[in-house]
């Protein structure tokens, strides 16, 4: 079995990594970390660089966790391409992490976490920076 950990370079997704290799200790299980890009915005800012891979894969060993890094890169359908990834990777956990956001923010913005929670075809575990 596999956690899915949903990554961006900010205090929510070392948040998410935190409770996601924690979470994949405890079932003994492996961890797939996401990066994902939207198509079309390579380079802006929750892009990460191999040194940030070499990185998150020491604090999985630091954990006692096997972990795997991947960049796919999706349209506007971030929650479609995690449930793809939990089918693929036979995943029995979404972890991502979450910022506190205005209700103006996530009502002109919509809210990728809020599709996420409803949409995900498996149990998700949200973690705060």
């Amino acid at each position: 079995m596999t956690i899915l950990i949903g990554y961006l370079p900010a205090p929510e997704g070392e948040a998410a990594l935190r409770a996601g290799f924690a979470e994949a200790r405890l079932r003994s299980s492996n961890a797939v970390v996401i990066n994902s890009q939207r198509r079309g915005a390579s380079g802006t800012p929750t892009e990460i660089d191999q040194d940030e891979i070499d990185r998150i894969i020491d604090l999985g060993k630091e954990s006692e966790v096997e972990v795997e890094v991947l960049q796919p890169d999706h349209e506007d359908d971030l929650p479609g391409t995690l449930n793809e990834l939990v089918a693929e990777h036979d995943a029995q956990l979404i972890v991502i992490g979450l910022r506190k956001r205005s209700a103006i923010g996530k009502f002109i913005l919509g809210s990728q976490a809020q599709r996420i929670l409803l949409e995900a075809e498996v149990p998700v575990l949200t973690a705060k920076a």
